[in-house]
């Protein structure tokens, strides 16, 4: 496993121009990227894209109709458009006692959605009844019919609230592996684990190295809602505004430090399957508003230069036809309509990442920064040679746009751009975000267009201006 970081730097101007902002002439950030191409790092997983689900949504309604259905077509789409490949289901339902264990039924209307869509699934298996055999029935029925479309059994959701501690968590987990692993059962089942709150990381750290041999074991799995609980934020601006904070980069950090080390080191892949900007259903005003859509893009990108193999973002969802669907949570990433569904700030950066994050990262090189603008850049080289630049310009204090220089040592010759933006630049804005000038329709169809940068000069050099709260999409070919 190649285990080299390729981290994000924050970005800072390297010189000053001059351009027009209201009322007065400013000075102009001016900021130059370079990348190292000689030197590629890890390719992103395929599967890097996911979504995550509550365990009841897997259930029929109460009219019998099922959300995770191949008749349900604008869902099978907007999972396409968005580039999403993997579907963890789980949550607090998949523990909770009211909410039933999905039958053969409502399995198979899971795994055939997960066909037609394209995805892999992360299935979590109760324990809170420590029901082993009813587990191991369950995993050799999706063994036996649907394990092209499995990526892991996940045993329990947040077992930290469940068991005392680690080491009993994960003596559990051997006995339910063994017992589903039984030759009468599922041999070969592949598991994944713990799937720990936030705050009780150090169990995917002891997971790690208690599983370093076990072949069962494919993954370790974390969840981080890194801006805290939304029940606390009831101020919509300052929450934003914590979202484009560069203090969260400490945050996913700290996470980062105490597991993923041990994870990589037990050769074992790492991911978030269950994450979102706030807790507790989001924070009104901020997780369903543009400021999570900046947000989302650069988190995707930090998590996957720091070798994880994917992101699982916590939404929600109602069966077709029902007359009185739950409220939505804030961060949704799309939500029902009456044409399909409703896309979200957060879908456009699910969709942002798809364009640019296919292919080996890239170490950025960041030449000076006195301005100090809080704009990041990631470099993605695809297998045909396409270089994928993504800039991400978080900051909203200034008035003028940054003009971003790219360097890539001459060998392209053309580039494209694809913007993200917001209704007027507005981060607490919950309507009105696009991305190549078009929005994702309700039906899951989206017309974004790349726009041909000009001003092409020696040695290979490109410039895109970007406005503050937005973010760019760079294609660079030869």
């Amino acid at each position: 496993m190649n285990r080299r970081r390729f981290v994000s730097r924050t970005i800072l101007p390297a010189m000053l121009a001059l351009c027009l902002c209201p009322a007065v002439i400013l000075a102009v950030p001016s900021v130059d990227v370079s990348f190292d191409l000689k030197s590629p790092g890890a390719t992103n997983s395929p599967d890097f894209i996911g979504l995550s689900y509550e365990m009841s949504v897997v259930d029929a309604a109460a009219n019998g109709e099922h959300y995770f259905s191949v008749a349900n077509k604008p869902l099978v789409q907007i999972f396409q458009t968005l580039g999403v490949r993997s579907l963890r289901v789980g949550g607090n339902t998949a523990e909770r006692s009211t909410v039933k264990v999905p039958d053969k039924d409502d399995i198979d209307s899971l795994f055939g959605f997960a066909r037609a869509a394209g995805v892999k699934v992360i299935y979590t298996l109760r324990l809170s009844d420590s029901n082993m055999v009813a587990a191991a029935q369950t995993a050799k029925y999706i063994m036996d019919r649907y394990r092209p479309e499995l990526t892991c059994f996940a045993l329990g959701n947040e077992p930290d609230k469940l068991v005392g501690d680690s080491a009993a968590y994960d003596q559990m987990v051997k006995e339910y592996m063994a017992t589903i692993t039984a030759v009468s059962n599922a041999p070969d089942a592949i598991f994944c684990g713990p799937g720990t709150m936030h705050k009780d990381v150090q169990w995917a750290n002891d997971f790690a190295k208690d599983f370093t041999r076990d072949k069962r074991v494919l993954m370790v799995t974390q969840h981080e809602y890194p801006a805290a609980s939304g029940r606390a934020a009831t101020n919509a601006s300052v929450a934003c505004a914590k979202l484009l904070s560069t203090n969260l980069t400490g945050v996913y950090q700290k996470l980062y430090d105490t597991f993923a080390p041990s994870a990589q080191a037990a050769g074992l892949r790492y991911r978030l399957e269950e994450v979102n900007s706030y807790s507790n259903g989001g924070a009104a005003g901020a997780s369903d508003a543009y400021a999570s859509a900046l947000w989302g893009l650069d988190y995707m990108y930090w998590w996957a230069t720091h070798g994880a193999a994917g992101i699982n973002f916590h939404t929600a969802g109602y069966a077709p036809g029902l007359t009185r669907p739950p409220s939505p949570a804030q961060y949704v990433v799309f939500w029902n309509s009456t044409g399909g569904f409703r896309a979200r700030p957060l879908a456009y950066a699910i969709k942002a990442f798809d364009l640019g994050s296919h292919g080996q990262l890239l170490s950025v090189h960041i030449n000076s920064n006195p301005d100090q603008v809080n704009l990041t850049a990631y470099g993605v080289l695809s297998s045909n040679g396409t270089l994928y630049v993504t800039l991400v310009n978080k900051d909203t204090a200034r008035a003028c746009d940054a003009t971003i220089t790219l360097t890539n040592g001459g060998s392209y010759t053309h580039a494209d751009a694809m913007f993200l933006a917001g209704a007027n630049g507005d981060i607490t804005a919950t309507a009105g975000t696009t991305l190549g000038g078009a929005a994702i329709k309700d039906d899951g169809n989206w017309s974004g267009a790349w726009t041909r940068l000009s001003g092409k000069s020696d040695n290979g050099r490109f410039s895109v201006s970007l406005t503050p709260a937005s973010a760019a999409i760079v294609r660079l070919t030869r």
